[in-house]
């Protein structure tokens, strides 16, 4: 169960008290650990250095240049002014990308794993304030990867969804349980639940 008791562990585990059905009855339940789940964003910090670098240089040096701009036109002066400006939303996107870590760590605090007798359950924050609830049966998780780090702590991979972009070129999405603590002990539950689905 979940073993944090702060007011966001309460109330997620308030949303899944009333997530379940009738007679449905929980066996697992956690949060993900915040620097595992955050380090999916490394990459995004890597390619976020370069980025934001360039995009500070470049703003510098159209800063400097139209500085050393002479005449009293407005369309220069507002060029002046402009042109050094166009260069902050790549800045403000380069931020947004290094400090990404940050954004995962605040968003495991809001993120629940649950496992019933009946499904797998998602709960991940969504925009302004609401949340996504998504369920998996047990025919739906045949396939279990784990991935398991030197603390015990993993990931759990249990479906794998493809589909073809408008390019034409075949995406994949992971879904299944980042960063969970005792990963082989959630492992076990997910396939004791995958073991009772229903055979075609």
């Amino acid at each position: 169960m979940i073993s944090r008791e702060s007011p966001t562990s309460r109330q997620l585990q308030a949303e899944l008290e009333r997530e379940l059905a009738p007679g449905e009855r929980v066996v697992w339940s956690g949060q993900p650990l915040p620097q595992r789940y955050a380090r999916g964003s490394l990459g995004l910090v890597l390619f976020g250095i370069p980025w934001t670098a360039f995009a500070v240089f470049w703003t510098t040096m159209a800063f400097v240049g139209t500085r050393s701009m002479k005449g009293n036109d407005p369309m220069a002066t507002g060029f002046r002014w402009f042109f050094p400006l166009f260069g902050v939303p790549f800045i403000l996107i380069g931020i947004g990308m290094l400090s990404s870590p940050w954004w995962g760590r605040r968003k495991a605090a809001r993120v629940l794993y649950a496992i019933t007798d009946r499904r797998a359950i998602l709960f991940e924050p969504a925009w302004r304030g609401s949340r996504t609830v998504r369920s998996f049966a047990p025919a739906e998780m045949q396939s279990l990867e784990r991935t398991e780090h030197a603390d015990g702590s993993g990931d759990l991979i249990f479906l794998r969804k493809s589909w073809r972009d408008n390019d034409g070129d075949r995406r994949t999405t992971a879904v299944g349980f980042t960063g969970v603590p005792q990963v082989r002990e959630v492992e076990v539950h997910l396939r004791r639940l995958a073991a009772t689905a229903e055979k075609p």
